[in-house]
């Protein structure tokens, strides 16, 4: 067991400065704040750095930081060797030979950014914004930035992905849950609340299911892996579905090794125990679900004995795993890249939110605990898109624009197949020049490498802002521009809860940060959109809760409509009176601040999640719709199903002889964040 108390009561707070932002130590400056990218994972640890002549020489784990307690992963503590890295990008730089040459020539920021405003303004009078395209890496620190720098300076708004990225990670677990729910979830170990385990409210996990996913190696998703490896020290069981036996699988009640993309069969089969066995929360599917008969109908011929065959698991097994998880209070489903790249990933959310609905396990004490962006700070992907000319803004490349569907564009950014069929025919208009922010494309996210090259190669003008001359630099760029990396950088961010902050402590030759570059070229293409003297003044525009974003349907509205009879333990005006703050005064403060929304449980009894302050969830029938009304006007099938692998023992047995190996993608190492 761990003594989260004893923990904190064990921390020398005179040794670690508790209080300070910096202070001297044997000839260091030591800075407390936060490590998030570049270079980096998608979560954002609470480190000290400790620099020397503009250099930082080590990195420790912060133990006063609430939401890491001081523990890093091996790449953290090992970042100073790439921050100091001498074959980083020093300079602005042209290309100087041919693209894939590698030749570049030095130029100043003067010129680059003369360049590129040229390029822009001749793209606009010819072709229009929409012919510009940005695109980023996933979910890092320039979540906010670079798609508001895309919308209100280069006027396209054409954001997104090109070849693979949040189309097929994450996203679908977004979109999944999303539509049966109208909010996302993640594992409660008590990372909710500043208490942390002290929180009198939390109830660790009684089993949490770690399904498709390394939280340890890969600390994907904002979600950090150690908060699972308490909760397991402190008595949690744990159920392993993995082809692969991992630190969990090791430690689990069952580790149940299935075949490569047939966990929906899995997940209906567990629903058919759970509806046939009648092990559900009567009470919660009651009150708080739609379509329970609808249902346990759609699964009732999908049983353990027609899953064992399909999945590899014993009958026995399924049906063991399914009662333990149905009959274990709370539990929890911790999901990874399984849930995105599979034949039938959306149907296998779905399954994974009805089985976390008709157990009771949503929005409660060691459950799934419903999150938004802490202060709803963070506008993602709709940062600046009033900015954008509404009759450009029209011509983005979506799905239905370019392809002709309804119902399949629901995130903010352009549909990347889109935007690959617009580079390769020009239609419906051609993409004319190319910004690439800190993403590696044509080696870290093209699933057809070649013909992603043929067709990026045809974009005349390309920018790339990276630290680093990457492949995608040497085959694509005309124009590379350096990046600052994290510890270069004031910059905030929010992925769930805390938000928190970057404070710079060194610099790098003439690197900007991207809120820098954001920032001069805003200045030159649409200054009314930029009026601040510098890049702390966007940082503070993006730390106004709901930047840019109308009040309609958002949590602070919400939070407003709740009546106070709702909603007794959370404060109404929680985000206004806790967040009327600057970058400065965050920094100064604790550098962090939680939001009082993600450390409150059964929001929907409170009126906390509905646009109207009504007790429900955000979704048509203002309940859990175990049979999702929202899949169908996306033109999916709103109840649970199971496709099978186009490729493998069931449909094609007669390759297996020569191929019997069935090949798994996105599985991490400790020393790689991308796999």
């Amino acid at each position: 067991m761990v003594d989260y108390q004893a923990f904190l009561d064990s921390i020398n707070r005179e040794a670690y400065h508790a209080g300070e932002l910096t202070w001297e130590e044997d000839g260091y400056t030591c800075t407390r704040t936060y490590h998030y990218s570049p270079p980096g994972c998608h979560t954002s640890c609470g480190v000290i750095y400790y620099v020397k002549d503009n250099k930082v020489c080590k990195i420790e784990g912060d133990p006063l930081d609430p939401c890491t307690n001081g523990k890093l992963c091996m790449r953290c503590l090992e970042n100073d060797e790439c921050f100091n890295h001498p074959d980083r990008v020093k300079y602005p730089m042209k290309r100087a030979g041919e693209r894939g040459e590698n030749k570049w020539e030095r130029i100043t920021w003067d010129e680059a950014l003369d360049t590129i405003e040229a390029h822009v303004r001749e793209i606009w009078e010819e072709y229009g914004g929409p012919s510009i395209l940005l695109t980023h890496g996933t979910g890092r620190n320039i979540n906010w930035q670079t798609p508001y720098f895309a919308h209100s300076a280069l006027h396209t708004p054409n954001v997104s992905h090109i070849g693979f990225t949040g189309f097929a990670c994450y996203l679908p677990r977004v979109c999944g849950a999303m539509g049966p729910m109208g909010d996302f979830p993640i594992v409660d170990a008590s990372e909710g609340s500043e208490l942390r385990y002290a929180n009198p409210e939390f109830v660790n996990p009684g089993l949490v299911v770690i399904w498709g996913n390394e939280p340890l190696k890969s600390n994907a998703d904002g979600y950090i892996g150690h908060w699972l490896a308490v909760c397991v020290q402190n008595g949690s069981k744990i159920i392993s579905i993995d082809p692969r036996l991992t630190w969990w699988g090791a430690r689990a009640e069952y580790f149940l090794q299935i075949r490569p993309g047939t966990d929906s069969a899995l997940a209906c089969a567990w629903l058919n125990v759970i509806t046939q066995e009648d092990l559900i929360d009567h009470e919660f599917v009651e009150y708080w679900c739609a379509y329970y008969d609808e249902l346990k109908e759609s699964i009732a011929e999908m049983t353990p004995a027609w899953a064992a065959p399909i999945t590899g698991i014993p009958e026995e097994d399924i049906v063991g795993s399914a009662r333990l998880f149905a009959t274990t209070k709370p539990a929890a489903i911790q999901w990874g890249l399984a849930f995105d790249q599979n034949m039938c990933a959306m149907s296998l959310n779905l399954a994974a939110v009805d089985l976390m609905a008709i157990t009771g396990n949503v929005d409660v004490p060691g459950g799934w605990l419903l999150v938004h962006n802490a202060f709803e700070c963070n506008g993602g992907y709709a940062m600046g898109e009033e900015n954008v000319p509404p009759e450009w803004m029209a011509r983005k490349l979506t799905h239905a624009f370019v392809l002709g569907g309804d119902g399949a564009d629901f995130i903010s950014h352009a549909d990347s197949d889109s935007v690959l069929t617009a580079i390769e025919t020009g239609e419906p208009y051609p993409i004319k020049m190319w910004w690439v922010q800190s993403s590696n494309e044509i080696a870290c996210a093209a699933m057809d490498a070649p013909r992603l090259f043929k067709a990026l190669s045809s974009i005349p003008f390309i920018v790339n802002s990276d630290m680093f001359i990457t492949p995608t630099s040497v085959a694509f760029a005309d124009i590379i521009l350096p990046v600052a990396m994290s510890c270069e950088r004031d910059s905030a961010r929010t992925w769930w809860t805390p938000l928190r902050t970057m404070k710079k402590v060194t610099s790098y030759y003439e690197a900007k940060t991207d809120e820098e570059i954001t920032l001069a070229l805003g200045k030159r293409l649409n200054p009314e959109a930029y009026p601040w003297e510098d890049a702390e003044g966007l940082i503070n525009f993006f730390l106004t809760p709901n930047s840019n974003l109308s009040q309609s349907g958002s949590q602070a509205d919400r939070d407003r409509q709740a009546s106070d009879a709702d909603v007794d333990a959370f404060e109404l005006d929680a985000h206004d009176e806790q967040f009327n703050m600057t970058f400065q005064d965050l920094i100064h403060d604790k550098g962090y601040a939680y939001d009082k929304f993600n450390a409150t449980y059964r929001k929907y009894e409170k009126g906390m999640l509905r646009p109207d302050g009504q007790p429900g969830f955000a979704t048509p029938s203002g309940r859990i719709e175990l049979a999702s009304r929202v899949y169908e006007v996306w033109g999916l099938t709103p109840t649970p199903y199971h496709v099978e692998p186009y490729q493998g023992p069931l449909s094609t047995p007669e390759l297996m002889d020569e191929y019997p190996l069935i090949l798994t993608c996105g599985g991490r190492s400790y020393e790689f964040f991308h796999s």
